[in-house]
């Protein structure tokens, strides 16, 4: 029997001061030239909370509107604007004097200090958060003076945190010749925990499912951390399965670049389908690193910073119960070392190769999930629209196998794919963010299978100059049950065999 899934949740936290302080290409940016104009430009061209809130894409991530809906709004989408919800019906958009609360609530050894005024207003509203507990209050009633969290940063290069363009506080090195524990490092990794939590707590309420029946998790972000003697020796599934209370989970992490989330699922629906777990989540935070990381291109076509939200997911893979969408991982597509690179061989590999095994055409999928970047992002960066051009490869593989006609190449896309949403924090957008849609769209009986595509780029590690990708499906489930044998029953075979067995010997011997 195939493992199912359960559910699936998607958080954001709008982090427009972390996109000036702590994206890359804002901190390089400093390296270079302090005073540059894009610099001095960009706080101009940052959202507020309202406007990041009611922006279609971000209400489609949490599950308010879906991407048919979206679809229908006319692109761009950055000067549109939907229903302002913070809580959708897979996750939430947080603010981000919260979402510092929250980096504050999961630091376990005493490295963030927010002042005391801003600590005592942030603990009044995350006491109120339906999905936090009193823990959380405990946390935040620490008093930190403004004088104490400067000298931190004069004298201990502690990182500053900043809210509405003031230090509130501030994330101190957990190591003084450490690399690997400097300040920047535990703010970006303590950013991607508290993510990371969040999403699970979000999961943990959608399902329902009690906390002691999560026995693993897989996180699969492209974070890393661990000391100098192990720079990425992890274990963020731990870490965040802590805060959200699994006592009685384990778990590791995966890498992948942007594919780790894919290979996560794989791994995640073995575990349950194999017998060894019979709840597994896997679950990403998000990167600091790539706040703004297109902010460049968007000030210089004059439109807002998009890329300012942390995005994070969580998703429950379990034993089948006959009803929920079903992981066929007798299906899964791989781009292999020897598959090469030429976008034929990589789109082959990944779809109508295995679809081909299981006797299926590149037709039989009603959804491919590609990479579902946003265009309003990536189309001003020069990078087009990446889901687009995903689903035209996909269909003019279709054409050259005679499985549909050119002059249909344009329905396929339409009818097979989706327009993009998620956020661009590498492996967020890999083929993800559709799952919640996924599972509404199989039970609701609007499609019987879903493709997932997760491609990654192993060669900005420098270790190799391969790329990566992996697949699978999620189909409607069998509705069949593995009956279960009881012991009795066993042990009636056992003797039924064993009185055949002696018959067939008497026989023999009277011969």
């Amino acid at each position: 029997m195939y493992s199912v899934l359960k559910g699936s949740s998607y958080f954001l936290a709008h982090t427009p001061d972390m996109v000036v302080h702590n994206g890359t290409t804002q901190t390089l940016q400093r390296k270079i030239d302090p005073d540059s104009e894009y610099l001095k430009s960009i706080t101009k061209h940052l959202r507020d909370y309202e406007a990041c809130v009611s922006y279609p894409p971000n209400q489609v991530y949490i599950g308010n509107m879906t991407p048919e809906e979206l679809e229908t709004i006319e692109t761009p989408w950055y000067n549109k604007k939907t229903d302002e919800k913070r809580q959708g019906t897979f996750g939430e958009i947080m603010p981000e004097d919260e979402f510092i609360g929250m980096m504050k609530y999961v630091d376990v050894f005493d490295l963030v200090k927010l002042a005391d005024d801003f600590s005592k207003a942030v603990k009044n509203k995350l006491a109120k958060h339906p999905l936090l507990d009193e823990k959380i209050v405990e946390k935040l009633a620490e008093e930190v003076s403004f004088e104490e969290i400067s000298g931190f940063i004069e004298n201990e290069k502690a990182e500053p945190i900043y809210f509405n363009g003031e230090i509130v506080g501030c994330v101190k090195a957990a190591h003084n010749l450490d690399e690997t524990l400097f300040a920047h490092v535990i703010f970006e990794n303590l950013v991607s925990k508290a993510s990371c939590t969040m999403a699970i707590l979000h999961l943990l309420q959608q399902t329902g499912i009690n906390k002691t029946d999560i026995e693993y998790v897989l996180e699969c972000s492209e974070e890393a951390c661990g000391d100098m003697n192990q720079r990425g020796g992890g274990n963020f599934a731990k870490a965040a399965a802590e805060m959200a209370g699994l006592e009685n989970a384990t778990g590791s992490d995966v890498r992948g670049f942007c594919a780790g989330p894919t290979h996560a699922l794989i791994q995640a629906a073995s575990l349950v389908k194999s017998g060894v777990f019979k709840n597994v989540i896997v679950c990403a935070g998000g990167s600091t690193a790539k706040l703004g990381m297109n902010g460049k291109d968007h000030l210089s076509k004059d439109i807002p910073i998009l890329e300012d939200c942390v995005a994070s997911f969580a998703v429950l893979i379990s034993e089948n119960d006959g009803v929920s969408p079903e992981l066929n991982i007798d299906i899964v597509g791989r781009h292999t070392v020897g598959t090469g690179a030429s976008p034929q061989k990589v789109i082959s590999s990944l779809t109508s190769i295995p679809l081909e095994k299981a006797g299926l055409k590149l037709t039989d999928i009603d959804k491919y999930s590609v990479e579902m970047q946003n265009p309003d992002i990536t189309k001003p960066a020069g990078a087009g629209n990446v889901p687009e051009a995903n689903y035209k490869m996909i269909g003019a593989l279709a054409v050259m196998k005679g499985q549909i006609q050119k002059a249909d190449l344009p329905d396929f896309v339409k009818q097979h794919g989706m327009v993009g949403w998620a956020p661009t924090q590498g492996h967020i957008p890999s083929g993800i963010p559709y799952l919640g849609f996924a599972q509404k769209d199989i039970l609701s009986g609007e499609i019987n299978r879903a493709m997932f595509v997760g491609k990654g780029s192993l060669f900005l590690g420098r270790m190799t100059n391969l790329f990566d990708g992996i697949s699978f499906v999620i189909q409607k489930n069998s509705g069949k049950q593995e009956e279960s044998v009881s012991e009795a029953q066993i042990k009636q075979m056992i003797g039924e065999s064993l009185r055949d067995f002696a018959n067939h010997l008497a026989g023999k011997l009277e011969e």
